[in-house]
């Protein structure tokens, strides 16, 4: 195993939102080829429950990114209201700008992407109290997403991890034709991406919120 190259995919596959090259056309074969890896992610009892609705269609894309763009700008105005302060030690802080300038670009141009990928699983959780049935629901589907998005980056794609239009989930499953009886969990617009030069991104240190034993208790 080449633990550079393993290593550079895993630090260096980013959503991609003003990068995503929404002009260059992307064969559907790559998107299902990245699907087929992805699977072999772990799911609870092995149920296999995931599915993955791929929008292709230019109107459907429009319908659907409408409703991700009006989302966008609910949770932009209630982050207006309750701006986040960083220390100037954050790593964070330096980013604040240009990540929300990105999020603004691509809930504008999301429904230019050549493909917006629903990861979707079997059930419900809501009402549900009890977090084993929600962190398995969800731990049956988000390793799959994650690996597709690997998957995706290994072939110079590109892909933005987007939950806000979860705000109109029911809307977005009547377009598409979803039933009630499964959750959408993410909404991944899908592009070749634009150069080459992905990089870590600035983070707070994992050693930093690391615990051994106990909570807060560090090495």
């Amino acid at each position: 195993m080449n633990h550079l190259l393993l290593d550079q995919l895993l630090t260096t596959t980013r959503s991609v939102r003003k990068r995503l090259d929404f002009d260059r056309p992307l064969a559907p074969e790559i998107v299902q080829e990245c699907l087929e890896i992805a699977i072999q992610a772990p799911t609870a009892s092995n149920e296999q429950g995931y599915h993955f609705v791929i929008v292709s269609d230019p109107a459907q894309r429009a319908a659907v990114a409408a409703h991700y763009q009006k989302a966008f700008m609910i949770y932009a105005s209630m982050r207006s209201q309750t701006p986040r302060v960083y220390e100037a030690s954050d790593p964070r802080a330096a980013h604040a700008n240009r990540v929300a300038f990105s999020a603004l670009y691509l809930a504008q141009n999301m429904a230019r992407a050549p493909y917006l990928v629903l990861p979707c699983v079997e059930g419900r959780v809501e009402g549900s109290a009890a977090v084993l049935p929600q962190a398995s629901l969800y731990g049956s589907i988000l390793p799959a997403a994650w690996s597709f998005m690997l998957a995706l980056r290994a072939r110079g794609v590109g892909a933005a991890w987007t939950t806000l239009h979860l705000m109109f989930e029911r809307e977005v499953a009547a377009i598409l034709g979803i039933p009630d009886t499964i959750t959408q969990t993410a909404l991944l617009p899908v592009a070749y991406f634009l150069g080459e030069d992905f990089k870590p991104a600035s983070r707070i240190p994992a050693r930093a919120r690391t615990y051994w034993d106990r909570w807060e208790q560090t090495r």
